[in-house]
């Protein structure tokens, strides 16, 4: 039958037939990717998320599907789809680590994210070298997002403990003194989890950039302006400065455009 998609009723009984082919997907035929869609038909059409939030752990629980793990550990991280939740950061981390062993990149990016920031909640134990583990996974299946945060690892470096102060050493440099007032001590290699690395900081952020995230564009030119990492070239500068620009400008469009949609019909 074809549908009218500018009648109200034909889109009305489109969208039904969808959640009835959804759920025979699902619940007869044991088809782990129409029960994934059903979970995206009740979050995104019947806004019933209690009940998105059971189909996508039933079926990360049952099938194995790393979508569903991940979107899981997103409503266990936020509470969503449980009334009065304020959301458990270790159910959500549990997913997102399931959902990453099978090979979904999001779900390795939130793992890994979980794993190095300094502001997650308490509730997750910091570990740098699984979680930069989980990182270079969702980079290596091209998550421009994962890659640009290790590019950013590697420009800084992650110390052991990040509330010390102390100025840059030099490999080799013999043990620190403890810090005077007002003064800080130099830092050996073995003061860091992940050593500055220019050259792999470059690596990452040229991969990231190429997968088009905007701020990964935006550091490779001041990688090529200032020779960090790559021999200095104020012509490749340029080019992804200007790059970086025109993400800017289609992400304002795009932005400029959604308000527009969703402004249409309402009242002022």
């Amino acid at each position: 039958m074809a549908y009218d998609l500018k009648k109200e009723s034909d889109v009305k009984e489109y969208i039904d037939k969808l959640g009835v082919e959804y759920r025979f997907g699902c619940y007869s035929e044991k088809k782990p990717e129409a029960c994934h869609l059903l979970g995206d038909y009740l979050e995104g059409i019947k806004k019933d998320f209690e009940k998105a939030s059971k189909v996508y752990k039933s079926t990360c629980d049952d099938y194995g599907y790393a979508k569903s793990c991940y979107k899981y550990g997103n409503y266990s991280f936020l509470g969503k789809g449980k009334s009065g939740s304020k959301g458990d950061p270790r159910v959500a981390y549990e997913y997102y680590e399931k959902g990453c062993n099978l090979n979904d990149s999001d779900a390795c990016l939130h793992s890994g994210l979980l794993l190095v920031s300094r502001s997650m909640p308490k509730e997750i134990d910091r570990n740098v070298p699984k979680g930069l583990e989980f990182l270079t996974k969702s980079c290596d299946m091209n998550n421009a997002t994962a890659c640009f945060y290790l590019s950013g690892m590697h420009i800084s470096g992650v110390q052991k403990k990040p509330d010390q102060s102390a100025a840059p050493a030099s490999a080799g440099s013999g043990p620190a003194t403890p810090p005077k007032e007002g003064k800080t001590s130099p830092l050996k290699d073995s003061d860091y989890i992940v050593l500055k690395d220019m050259k792999k900081a470059f690596q990452f952020a040229h991969k990231a950039c190429e997968l088009r995230n905007m701020y990964a564009c935006a550091n490779l030119s001041q990688m090529y302006a200032r020779g960090d990492g790559i021999e200095k070239n104020e012509k490749e500068a340029e080019k992804y400065k200007k790059l970086a620009l025109e993400m800017q400008d289609e992400v304002k469009k795009q932005q400029e455009t959604l308000g527009f949609q969703q402004g249409v019909g309402m009242p002022n």
